[in-house]
């Protein structure tokens, strides 16, 4: 119940096709997701964060249709695009209790909860913080904070460490890592040494196809 299945996707911006037939499964674990620029990559993830609904085909999500569900399937999705927004001024706990009441906690279950990852991600320490003031590696750490401070079964990361430094990266590398001992991870990303050490299988699109998939 923790897992994705899609079947056939298709969806289309007017007249460009950004995925046509697409089918895939995925288990609890990392998986990879690679393609070039336009291959369909952030139509993908974004059908997956509930963002988007694809316009033919099936997906499920935790075993909730992410169209009939979608409430339901949004619920159990945690999602951290590449370009995300905090709560500049706001500290680094409201920023993570925001985002779980968000989620659907109520308050004090959202004040548990965001206790709980910000020690998981090294930044209790800096709860008092502005976000505004957090270095790339600590504000990255903070995103993935606000998207699984709920604990969701489904993680969808678009490269979640881009512009980091080589240490700010295994930092986020391990707590990726611990995500995927839960739920089901799909990390896109342009780097060979997150691919390694990240991810357990591999999804290729390619033209708005899948390209290949493996182990």
């Amino acid at each position: 119940m923790n897992g994705v299945l899609a079947s056939r996707l298709r969806f289309s911006y007017r007249s460009r096709l950004a995925l046509n037939d697409v089918s895939f499964e995925l288990s609890p674990g990392v998986t990879g997701l690679l393609g070039p620029n336009g291959a369909g990559k952030s139509t993908l993830m974004n059908l997956l964060a509930t963002v988007r609904r694809q316009q033919s085909g099936t997906l499920t999500l935790g075993g909730f249709d992410s169209v009939r569900e979608r409430d339901e399937a949004r619920r159990i999705t945690g999602y951290l695009p590449q370009r995300f927004e905090l709560l500049p001024t706001a500290s680094v706990l409201r920023n993570v209790e925001y985002a779980a009441w968000a989620r659907g906690l109520p308050m004090d279950e959202a004040a548990r909860a965001a206790e709980e990852i910000l020690r998981a991600v090294d930044l209790w320490d800096r709860r008092a913080t502005a976000a505004r003031g957090l270095s790339g590696g600590m504000r990255q750490r903070l995103g993935i904070a606000c998207a699984v401070v709920h604990k969701p079964a489904i993680v969808v990361l678009d490269e979640p460490t881009v512009g980091l430094d080589p240490i700010q990266r295994v930092g986020v590398r391990n707590l990726v890592r611990t995500l995927g001992e839960r739920a089901t991870v799909l990390v896109s990303t342009h780097l060979l040494e997150d691919l390694v050490s990240l991810t357990s299988a591999v999804l290729v699109l390619s033209e708005g196809r899948i390209a290949s998939r493996g182990k």
